[in-house]
């Protein structure tokens, strides 16, 4: 009895003969189909079938097709904050990139080849982020819109008042323009593909935006007369364009600082302020290049 007990033993487990499975893979479901009931053609057909369609090892066990199956669903992929942040940057560098592409020869030169040696990278790597030229010119759009806006907000919230505030806000766009005429002009006025205009004019309504805020708070101080300020800013905002970056612009060597504090006095005249204070508030006002 003893000796049979541990025949049995050693047959359960798997030490004893070569028809049982390996004990290194794990089965946690089986399916057994029995070749005596379907024939050994039937069986071999399951057999091809079942590796066809899960691509997993089967194994033919006496004439039965085994057929495992995952023990746990897979787990979601969750990226580590380090990864997220490498692959930010890698987005940024792009966009980088493609702005001084933009500043240099206009969003014409915004190409996936040209941006991914700029950027340092393989080409792949940029579709990877942008899946074609449109959709990087785009995002460099949005970024130039998310740029101006935040220093029109920064210049305006750092203001005394309102109507400084306003000065403020018109001088700033209107020196950096001047500074980045050529990207200026490719984000606002430069030929693109006809599905990039919703973008463009995105930038286009949150300048006037701004600036309608601006004049807003000046007129509700009374230190502006009433007057839509929605239209108004509009119109400071083409005077802006035009006399910046528009065909009819002045060249701007050696009179930045005259063309800026020019226009700034237009617009606040155009805005209904004295001149003398106009001219006051325009004199007193620095810009910073920040």
């Amino acid at each position: 009895m003893t000796g049979r007990r541990h025949e049995r033993e050693a047959d359960d487990s798997g030490e004893n003969g070569n028809d049982r499975l390996s004990p290194h893979f794990f089965l946690p479901a089986v399916r057994r189909v029995s070749s005596h009931a379907r024939g050994a053609s039937a069986a071999k057909d399951q057999f091809a079938a079942d590796r066809q369609s899960t691509g997993l090892p089967r194994f033919l066990n006496h004439g039965s097709v085994v057929t495992p199956f995952p023990l746990f669903e897979p787990m979601p992929y969750r990226r580590t904050e380090s990864v997220e942040r490498r692959l930010a940057a890698r987005r940024a560098s792009i966009i980088i990139a493609a702005r001084e592409a933009a500043s240099e020869a206009g969003m014409a030169a915004v190409q996936i080849a040209q941006i991914a040696r700029r950027a340092g990278i393989a080409a792949g790597t940029v579709y990877r982020y942008f899946p074609g030229k449109t959709d990087l010119v785009a995002a460099l759009l949005a970024e130039i819109t998310a740029r101006e806006i935040g220093a029109l907000r920064r210049a305006g919230d750092e203001a005394p008042g309102p109507l400084s505030a306003l000065c403020c806000c018109i001088m700033t766009f209107a020196d950096r323009a001047l500074r980045n005429r050529r990207l200026t002009f490719a984000a606002i006025a430069e030929p693109i593909d006809a599905e990039l205009d919703p973008v463009r004019v995105n930038f286009r309504k949150s300048l006037a935006g701004e600036f309608a805020k601006r004049v807003a708070a000046a007129v509700s101080a009374r230190y502006l007369p009433d007057q839509d300020s929605a239209l108004g800013a509009a119109a400071v905002l083409g005077l802006l364009v035009e006399g910046l970056i528009g065909p009819l612009a002045p060249q701007a060597p050696g009179r930045e600082r005259e063309i800026v504090q020019t226009l700034t006095l237009t617009a606040l005249r155009a805005l209904g302020l004295p001149d003398a204070r106009a001219r006051g508030l325009v004199v007193q006002t620095t810009v910073s290049n920040a």
